[in-house]
């Protein structure tokens, strides 16, 4: 059974009996995308875990691209009446969204066991464990029986519109260069599955033989790394034109480290 954004209105803190729950059925996996409190947030999703895999995308609450001004949003490319529906419950229907993407990216959607999506967000569920992380939705039960916790909470991101999956790496990045500068650092991923945008990883002041370490999470599954192009930019004319420059690049793949 896979639970799209269960209800929580009538349903939350209720016995195992009224609501759905992971003795439903031998495997029981839950997208969870629209779990704030119901009063004062409107949250129509229930938020604790009730099934054997338990998915939070981008924390569970908030989805990306369910924000925007609601005039946009309404007059949407897919009509206006889907744009209406997703202006009143955009978040609650991010969860099919999800599951009929995840049909499209076997290998996408990848959760990431953790404590807390603020956690998730660090270095500590990083990267996958040895048995791998789940995928989210349509291809979750491939992790049927690995995991031999009551319940799992699972952690990822996805993008603002369609397509919705994004694959997470590490960065780290050791700079180079004579005195440090205020700025920001970009950094574009190339490898043998794709090339990835440009991705902000630092902003502030950027000292030589720091190590900034940031997550990216790209649009594109990028395969083999063949190459990382790095820009730098101090938002400012300097007449004293200041080098920077990486002394080392590491990229890391969250799926198999």
């Amino acid at each position: 059974l896979s639970g799209l954004d269960p209800a929580q209105p009538y349903f939350q803190g209720t016995s195992t009996e009224v609501r759905l729950d992971k003795s439903d059925a031998e495997f029981v996996d839950i997208i969870h995308t629209d779990s704030a409190p119901t009063i004062p947030h409107l949250g129509f999703g229930i938020s604790p875990a009730i099934g054997h895999l338990d998915f939070y995308p981008n924390g569970g609450k908030q989805m990306p691209g369910c924000g925007k001004n609601p005039v946009s949003q309404i007059v949407d490319l897919d009509g206006i009446w889907e744009g209406t529906r997703d202006f009143v419950a955009c978040n609650h229907l991010r969860s099919y969204k999800y599951y009929s993407d995840s049909i499209i990216y076997p290998d996408g959607f990848l959760g990431y066991p953790c404590a807390s999506y603020d956690i998730f967000e660090t270095e500590n569920c990083f990267p996958c464990p040895k048995e791998g992380c789940p995928n989210m939705g349509h291809f979750a039960d491939k992790f049927k029986g690995k995991f031999k916790n009551d319940f799992l909470k699972l952690y990822l991101n996805t993008g603002e519109a369609k397509d919705f999956a994004l694959w997470r790496y590490k960065v780290t990045v050791t700079l180079s260069g004579k005195r440090k500068v205020k700025g920001y650092v970009n950094i574009a991923l190339y490898g043998s599955g794709g090339n990835t945008r440009q991705h902000q990883i630092i902003e502030g002041t950027l000292q030589p033989d720091n190590t900034y370490i940031s997550f990216i999470d790209a649009e594109v599954n990028i395969g083999t790394v063949t190459k990382v192009k790095f820009l730098w930019n101090n938002k400012q004319l300097n007449p004293t034109f200041p080098k920077l420059g990486a002394a080392t690049i590491t990229v890391q793949s969250g799926a198999n480290g």
